[in-house]
């Protein structure tokens, strides 16, 4: 029934109104999911201290800003062990962490990123939604300015997008086990890369309702890209979301400084 709506809607994003037609203040601008793992306290630590903040800070961006970020982390091979406890009681202290019911390990971070954008689009009805990677300064106030350009794209996908090299070594840090399904000359379709990228409300819905369809490569980013071929999607090359504009003073990022 979901599957039906969210057809004939089209995939729409719809920003709620009071019953003057005013955009009411309660929808969220972005959600910020900011993947981390185990044994990065320190780095959660810095992006509390140097832009997400933590308790009652935490709340004034979201109330004031429309900013909602919140950690995204697995669970522990090992149920139940000192480091599901210790994140456990991270949160207990900082209310601040989306904890996903599958193990967290390198090779399954896309489908960490695709139940991160699942499970924030059934939590909260946001026009956007971001994924961060936990090693930047992210800029909340020039992120929102974007972002809020483009909220006449019902079906919006904004980052550094490229295409990039397939690799069929087993021994290459960025194999690809299912390079085959690219074609000969090897090249991946378009899409963002790198340490942030975001999508629209609509697409987040997408997946949601998709997301035991939903297949996933080796990558994070290609898997998102993957996602969202055969749909009628605005893929939006934002220069700012690519680390070459760090030079420049113009980008939303930049590394932190831990």
């Amino acid at each position: 029934m979901d599957l039906a709506i969210a057809r004939q809607e089209g995939f729409t994003s719809k920003r709620s109104s009071d019953t003057s037609g005013a955009v009411s203040k309660r929808k969220p601008l972005v959600v910020i999911g900011v993947l981390t793992r185990f044994g990065r306290k320190n780095n959660r630590d810095a992006i509390r201290k140097a832009w997400m903040g933590s308790g009652e800070t935490l709340k004034k961006m979201e109330k004031e800003k429309g900013v909602v970020s919140r950690f995204v982390i697995g669970r522990s091979a090992d149920r139940e062990d000192n480091l599901d406890r210790g994140i456990d009681d991270e949160n207990r202290q900082t209310n601040d962490f989306i904890i996903l019911d599958q193990v967290e390990a390198p090779g399954e971070l896309p489908k960490k990123v695709k139940m991160f954008f699942a499970l924030a689009a059934d939590k909260w009805d946001a026009d956007f939604y971001a994924k961060v990677n936990d090693d930047v300064y992210v800029n909340i106030d020039a992120l929102g300015a974007t972002l809020s350009s483009h909220l006449d794209k019902p079906r919006v996908y904004i980052g550094c997008m490229k295409s990039g090299q397939v690799f069929s070594e087993p021994s290459h840090k960025w194999y690809e086990p299912d390079w085959w399904k690219f074609g000969n000359k090897k090249s991946y379709f378009r899409h963002a890369s790198g340490e942030m990228y975001v999508i629209s409300g609509a697409l987040a819905k997408f997946i949601s309702i998709n997301r035991s369809l939903l297949r996933t490569y080796a990558h994070d980013d290609v898997s998102a890209g993957s996602w969202f071929i055969g749909l009628d999607v605005k893929h939006v090359d934002e220069g700012k979301f690519c680390c070459s504009s760090w030079s420049t003073g113009l980008s939303l990022f930049l590394p932190l400084s831990i």
